[in-house]
C-alpha cells in the first residue's frame, strides 16, 4: 500500500470514529462526501495532498458541531438536480419534492407556457425544479432576504434556467399586481415552542427566520393565504408545504379566503406535506 493510500486510510478512520462519536448518523458516508469536497477544493485550488487532509480535517470539526453538509460542501441535490446553498437559505429537504410531485400532477399540458410564482424561495429549488419540468413555463421567486435571492439567481444560471426565472425583494405576494397560473410556496411552519426540539444542524445553523412562525406555526400563512386570489388567474393553483399537523388548519384558512382546497398530499413518510387549492369560481 502506498504512503499516500495508508495516510488516507488512517484520515478517513479517524474521521468516521469522530462523527460517530458526535452521534451523526452515517459517519462513513458522510466522511466519504466531505472527504471527496476536500478533493475538489485540492483541484480547483492546484494544492497539495497536505491541504486536502488539512481541509478534510476541518470539515470534519465543523461537521462534528452539527453544521449541516450541505453548508459544508456548498450543495445539496433536489428533484435530482444541483442547488447551491449557504447559510442564508433553507438546505432543501426530500419532502419538499411532494410540492413538485403535487404541482406537476395538476398539470395537464406541460407544454403551457404557465406562470409560476414561489413565495419564499429561498435558494429556489421549488421553482427550478418546475421550470426544469415545464419546459415553456416562466416564474418569478421572492423573497424577503437578499441574500437568499443572491443564492437563488446563481442557481438559476448554473441550471440554465436563468432566462425564466426572475427573483424580487419582497414581503410575500404584497407588492406584486400579477396574477399567476400558479403559486407555490415553502413558508415558515414551525411553532416557536417547537424549534428547541429540532436537530441542532437545524437550531444552530439554518436561518431562524425562514423556520419559525409564531406561536402555532400558522402566522405565514395567515399572510400568503388572503393574498392568493388576488395573485391567481381564474382556474389557478396554489401548492403550499405544511406541517405534519397543519392540513385542517390551513385548509380553513383557506376556506376563510375562498380558496377551494381539493387535495392533501403526503411525503415518501406519508405524512402530510403540502395542500393543493383552487382559486374558486367569482
Amino acid at each position: 500500500m502506498s504512503g499516500a493510500g495508508s495516510a488516507f486510510d488512517d484520515a478517513f478512520a479517524v474521521a468516521v470514529r469522530r462523527l460517530s462519536g458526535a452521534g451523526i448518523p452515517q459517519p462513513r458516508l458522510e466522511a466519504r462526501l466531505l472527504f471527496e469536497h476536500a478533493q475538489r477544493c485540492r483541484l480547483e485550488d492546484d494544492t497539495g495532498p497536505d491541504a486536502v487532509f488539512g481541509h478534510f480535517e476541518s470539515l470534519v470539526s465543523r461537521r462534528r458541531r452539527r453544521e449541516p453538509v450541505a453548508y459544508l460542501v456548498g450543495e445539496r441535490e433536489f428533484w435530482s438536480l444541483p442547488f447551491h446553498v449557504t447559510p442564508r437559505t433553507l438546505v432543501p429537504r426530500p419532502e419538499s419534492e411532494t410540492v413538485v410531485e403535487a404541482a406537476l400532477a395538476r398539470i395537464d399540458d406541460r407544454d403551457a407556457a404557465l406562470e409560476i410564482l414561489d413565495l419564499g424561495t429561498g435558494c429556489g429549488c421549488l421553482l427550478l425544479a418546475l421550470l426544469h419540468e415545464l419546459g415553456r413555463a416562466v416564474g418569478v421567486g421572492v423573497d424577503i432576504d437578499a441574500g437568499a435571492l443572491a443564492v437563488a439567481r446563481g442557481n438559476a444560471e448554473r441550471l440554465g434556467l436563468g432566462a425564466r426565472a426572475d427573483f424580487l425583494c419582497g414581503d410575500w405576494g404584497a407588492a406584486l399586481d400579477h396574477a399567476f397560473d400558479l403559486v407555490i410556496a415553502n413558508p415558515p411552519y414551525v411553532a416557536q415552542g417547537k424549534f428547541h426540539a429540532l436537530a441542532p444542524e437545524i437550531t444552530a445553523f439554518e436561518p431562524a427566520t425562514a423556520l419559525l412562525a409564531g406561536v402555532d406555526g400558522l402566522a405565514c400563512y395567515r399572510e400568503i393565504v388572503p393574498a392568493l386570489p388576488r395573485l391567481l388567474r381564474a382556474g389557478g393553483l396554489a401548492v403550499l408545504e405544511i406541517g405534519v399537523r397543519q392540513a385542517a388548519s390551513v385548509a380553513r384558512l383557506l376556506e376563510e379566503a375562498e380558496m377551494r382546497p381539493i387535495a392533501v398530499a403526503r411525503d415518501l413518510a406519508l405524512h402530510p406535506r403540502c395542500i393543493v387549492a383552487a382559486r374558486s369560481s367569482p
